[in-house]
Order: structure tokens, then sequence, then C-alpha cells
């Protein structure tokens, strides 16, 4: 009956990945929408369709009942518009500029070896009873820097697991699970918020043109996601995965993996750096005639300048701990990691492309 029941699960999720194989790639699937909205937008300008809501209108202060009639994007003016608004629509997208600048930081800090540095030091300084939580927990950690946890935190989760002399499989699956499974969740923010605040303030702007998703916005949730996940893999990899691989019998490791004298007076030198820098920062913001608030309010600064101030905080120790660990001997150095980081988002930028004329599309024909 167990079997059966495992095949079963099996076919389905066969069948899902079947189904998820054969869909379209997301870059084809927003130029497919946009086509459905201009053929969708047609029909129901042409049977005259309209809206009538009640929103709040600006400029009189007051709720008042609107009517939007819905414009076609097949006729002259909506095949004008797409000639005319289809580069402003890229550069004005949103998330496109966030994610890019927040990536050049990060790319110093990757590229110097500064987070796979911390990463190492976190795993390898942690007590034996907390290590799969820690190795777990450094997974949904690494992705500050995109997806260097895979290349850095899996592999070395299974060396970790090893020096301890458990079995190196578990760790790599601890820390995969972390890497996978915590993607999205973080205990600071990562690129992935002014990716998700942009895309969500474009949505929002449709209804509210000055609407605006901060990137921190979704940190309580992230920050909570983090320590359910941490547990969760904890107790999986502990109570289900190491007892059904068993007792390791290999050869174990010890100290296979701890940072060179060189690395860590690096890493030193840029804890020392992120402090200097978080000081600078609340000299900037802190105080009611601070720079950085416009009126005594900081809402500008996290308006506009969270995401430069995301890039510093990662910009300024990447490169404290290239210079002291010799990873970067000069600017040309620094350039050539933001042009390999920024090089990496090839695959985005086509897909911004398309998302951009989808959004703009679908806000015009007042869909």
């Amino acid at each position: 009956m167990e079997k059966e029941k495992k095949k079963g699960i099996q076919r389905f999720l066969d069948f899902v990945e079947r189904g998820g194989n054969k869909l379209p790639h997301p870059l084809t699937l927003f130029w497919i929408f946009c086509i459905i909205i201009a053929i969708i937008s047609a029909i129901a300008a042409a049977s005259g369709a309209s809206v009538t809501y009640e929103g709040f209108d600006k400029k009189e202060g007051i709720i008042k009942e609107t009517t939007l009639a819905i414009k076609s994007l097949l006729d002259a003016d909506g095949i004008r518009y797409i000639f005319s608004s289809m580069v402003k629509n890229f550069t004005g997208f949103a998330p496109l500029g966030t994610v890019l600048v927040a990536l050049i930081g990060i790319g110093v800090a990757e590229g110097s070896g500064l987070m796979g540095a911390t990463m190492k030091k976190v795993v390898t300084a942690t007590p034996k009873r907390a290590l799969t939580a820690i190795v777990v927990l450094a997974g949904v950690m690494s992705n500050i820097a995109s997806d260097a946890g895979y290349v850095v935190l899996i592999p070395l989760g299974a060396v970790i697991f090893l020096s301890f002399g458990r079995h190196p499989i578990a760790g790599l699956a601890a820390a995969f699970a972390g890497v996978s499974g915590g993607f999205s969740a973080n205990l600071l923010l990562s690129t992935t918020d002014p990716l998700l605040s942009g895309i969500t303030t474009e949505a929002a702007k449709i209804l509210d043109p000055n609407y605006f998703v901060n990137p921190a916005s979704n940190y309580y949730f992230m920050f909570g996601s983090t320590i359910l996940i941490m547990i969760i893999g904890t107790f999986i990899t502990e109570k289900i995965i190491e007892p059904r691989l068993g007792e390791y019998k290999g050869e174990v490791l010890v100290n296979h993996n701890e940072l060179t004298a060189q690395e860590k007076k690096a890493l030193r030198c840029a804890g020392v750096s992120v402090i200097i820098f978080c000081i600078v920062i609340g000299i900037l913001t802190i105080p009611a005639n601070a720079i950085l608030r416009v009126d005594g309010a900081l809402k500008q600064w996290t308006h506009d300048g969270l995401v430069p101030t995301l890039m510093l905080f990662f910009l300024v120790p990447g490169i404290v701990y290239g210079k002291v660990a010799g990873t970067i001997k000069n600017d040309k150095d620094v350039a050539k990691m933001m042009g390999s980081s920024l090089a990496t988002m090839g695959g985005y930028l086509a897909l911004a492309f398309a998302a951009s004329q989808f959004v703009a599309y679908f806000s015009y024909t007042h869909l």
C-alpha cells in the first residue's frame, strides 16, 4: 500500500514536471500576454466597454466617481503608443535600475572573496550542536550574493559535516535546503528586495502613479521566514535525512576549509569598515537635522536612497577585503568585478524589457 502511494505521488510529481517543462520561457510568456492584451483591448474598445468606480482625486482631494473607457492597442493611437513608448517603458521600469545598482556593490563583495570568506567563517566557527542550524541559516543568508550559495556553500556544507564526522550528504542537503528553500528570505536586504518592490511599485502605479513600495517593506516577513526555514531545515536534516543515511564510515577531514591568516585579517578589516559605514549612515540619518532628512523626515531617503545605501554597504567592505586579501590590486580589478557581476544580468534585462511593455500596455488600455 505504501509503495503504491509513493508511486502515485511520484507519478503526480512527474506530471507536474513535464507540464512545467512544456511552458514557454518567461520572456515568451510576457510577449504572449502583450498580444493577448492587444486583442482583448481591441475587442473591448470596439464594444464600448468601460468601468465606473469610486476613486480618490488628488487634485480635488475628494473621493468621486470616475469612468474609464477601454483603449485599444490596435487602433492608430495604440500603434503609435507602442512605438513611441517602447524605450521609455523599458528605461522607466522600476525593477531595472534598482537591481543593477544593488548588484554593483554585491558583485564586488562576491568577486573579492568577501562573501565566500564570510560564509566559510560563520560555518567553520560554529559549535557542533548548532552546526546544522548554522549551515541552513548560512544557506538562507547566501542569497545576498545571488547564486553564490550554490557555488560556495553547498559543497562547503558537505565538507564541514565531514570534518565533524557526520555524513557529507546530510551537510550537502542542509546547505541546499537553506540556499534553495530560503532563496527569498534573509536577515538582511538583498537584490531580490529591490526587484520585488520595483515590480510591486509598477503594478501599484496602475491605480496610483505616485505610489511607491519600499524595498524594506517585506523585511518582517523575510526575518520570520528565515527563522522558520532554519528550524524546519534543521529538524528534517537531523531527524529524517541523517537517520536514513546512516553512519558515515569514510575518511573524516579535519580543518579542511579554515581561512588563511591573510583571509582572516582581510575579514576583520572588512568588518571594521562595515561598522564605520554604519556609523556614517547613522550620522547622516538619525539626528533631527541630518543631511539625508528632508524637512525632518526620512521618507525621501527610504524612497530614493535605500538602494544606493545597500550598494555601498557591500561595495565598501568588498573593496577593503580585496585590498587586504590581495584579490584587488587596483581600480581595474574593481571595475572588472562590477562588469562581471552585471554581465550575468543579460537574461534579466531581456525579461525586464518584455515585462515593462506588458505593464505599460496593461496600464494604457485600462484593462
